[in-house]
């Protein structure tokens, strides 16, 4: 039995398989304050017997990063306030990144901001060819904080630098030569590249799989509770900036902030 959750869907099949998709549709599956907390108990609370999950998007779109109403909320909120809200954001993709069970992900559409911070806690990723991607939050007078150990862990620093500053979109070819996406599918192939991810793990030993992803986590880069805490007080401390206000303010509506050309 799942639990009900507003934002997020989880089916669990026979095998084991159970299928995490954000649905958000009609807000192209923004990270809303709800939706960080419903993802942080799913991962928390796996359904028993899980041999592998397969996060994806409803609708359009993947997803399109954090949602802009839950922003504008911490600009106008106060500092212990931001801080919080940054930590739950920050604890729900490291929750995510420290799955026992392997995560694919399977993305369509756009993945930009937090999405491409979802896509790097996965342990594989399919994208659809025509995807697109971007660290867009440049252009609102933010910076992609939270999200930054799982990137720069997935990218490099030296890969990273080439998309995480500019808000530059990018296509799923592009994803996979940065090493956010493992490989990129025709549309009609999508399912059965996903499933060739996913039957591997139907034959092996799940103890064995959760323990050699503990490993392979612990002889990568660190991201430690000193590492989170640091993007958590970047974040909180952007928030505060004005051009966060601007930038977000302009967004939403819909006006061209005065640093565009």
């Amino acid at each position: 039995m799942t639990h009900d959750y507003s934002t997020i869907s989880v089916l669990v099949d026979e095998r084991g398989v159970v299928s995490l998709r954000l649905d958000r549709a009609e807000k192209k599956n923004a990270l809303s304050a709800l939706m960080i907390e419903e993802l942080t108990h799913f991962a928390s609370n796996l359904p028993k017997g899980t041999r592998v999950v397969v996060l994806s998007g409803a609708g359009d779109v993947f997803c399109a990063g954090g949602d802009l109403g839950w922003m504008k909320a911490q600009i106008d909120a106060d500092r212990a306030t931001r801080m919080d809200e940054a930590r739950k954001l920050a604890m729900m993709l490291n929750a995510l990144n420290e799955l026992d069970a392997p995560l694919i992900g399977r993305v369509h559409g756009g993945a930009f901001g937090g999405g491409i911070g979802m896509c790097c806690v996965c342990d594989c990723v399919i994208a659809e060819q025509g995807t697109k991607f971007g660290l867009t939050e440049t252009r609102l007078g933010l910076i992609p904080a939270t999200i930054s150990p799982y990137v720069i862990a997935r990218m490099g620093e030296g890969r990273a630098r080439r998309v995480f500053m500019s808000a530059r979109i990018f296509s799923a070819a592009e994803a996979k030569e940065l090493g956010i996406v493992s490989g990129v599918a025709a549309g009609d192939d999508l399912g059965v590249q996903i499933e060739a991810e996913v039957a591997p793990y139907l034959s092996v030993a799940p103890n064995s799989v959760a323990a050699s992803k503990r490993l392979a986590r612990s002889l990568g880069p660190k991201i430690t509770p000193d590492i989170i805490d640091m993007t958590i007080q970047a974040l909180a401390e952007t928030w505060e900036g004005e051009e966060a206000e601007h930038g977000i303010s302009a967004f939403l509506g819909k006006t061209k902030p005065r640093w565009m050309l």
